[in-house]
């Protein structure tokens, strides 16, 4: 049971992304997930999440206005949209499952459900 999240790739200030979370092994309406980033040097950041049904969602603060989460077009995956994207937005990106999505904020990574991957490297620099 995977996600792995892709997507990532070089942009400049300003530009835009989607990354997406792809499940194997599970079905992801039923659960939440979430997703994470870690800068070098950093501690592991929230950035948004979405309910099992896709009906609730959450964006971090540091990204709001400039990320959306939604279910993909793609059966058993979510998107991660990143627009106006900023120097310090540069991480690895990862997505997990977690135990419960609420408007104003997420749950904690449920081990045990699913590995993570290696995540994706989005690197924003001019």
């Amino acid at each position: 049971v995977q996600l792995q999240a892709s997507g990532g790739g070089l942009v400049q200030p300003g530009g835009s992304l989607s990354l997406s979370c792809v499940a194997s092994g599970l079905r992801m309406d039923n659960y939440a997930i979430g997703w994470f980033r870690q800068a070098p040097g950093k501690e592991r950041e929230e950035v948004a999440c979405i309910g099992n049904d896709g009906g609730t969602t959450y964006v971090a603060n540091s990204v709001r206005g400039r990320f959306t989460i939604s279910v993909d077009n793609i059966e058993n995956a979510r998107s991660l949209l990143m627009n106006n994207l900023k120097i310090e937005d540069t991480a690895i990106y990862y997505c997990a499952v977690i135990y419960y999505c609420m408007d104003i904020g997420m749950g904690t990574v449920r081990q045990g459900i699913a590995t993570g991957g290696q995540g994706t490297q989005v690197t924003v620099s001019s």
